[in-house]
């Protein structure tokens, strides 16, 4: 899912060779050539698109619960919560208030926050 995420977004992005906040600018680099960044900004997102990223933590999630039906042990248990919070909360904090909030590529045209603009006009 990165190497799509990386081909098919990172090579137009602003930070292409750089570092950003995912620290996918500087990779991206190294195994792509650099595309238009013009495109980054007019590409459309939908909650389909950003459903793989969401669903990475399904495999562990899934590992987690049948180690427990199989033979349940507390620590799983206690991993399995952390793991939930950390990628739940943990995810919606890095975003939404460090990563996405100081990004020059959000400033120019993102398509993945105005997919969530969109939900917050809609709340208000």
């Amino acid at each position: 899912m990165e190497i799509l995420i990386l081909k098919k977004s990172c090579v137009n992005c602003y930070y292409y060779g750089k570092i950003c906040g995912f620290g996918r600018g500087k990779l991206c680099a190294l195994l792509f050539k650099q595309g238009d960044p013009q495109k980054f900004a007019t590409r459309e997102a939908t909650w389909l698109d950003i459903l793989p990223d969401f669903l990475i933590m399904i495999f562990p999630m899934v590992g987690g619960i049948i180690s427990l039906i199989l033979n349940f042990n507390i620590l799983p248990l206690i991993l399995l919560i952390v793991l939930g919070v950390l990628y739940l909360m943990g995810n919606a904090l890095i975003r939404g208030s460090i990563t996405c909030k100081h990004c020059k590529q959000r400033e120019l045209g993102c398509p993945a926050n105005k997919l969530f603009e969109k939900g917050k006009e809609k709340k208000t």
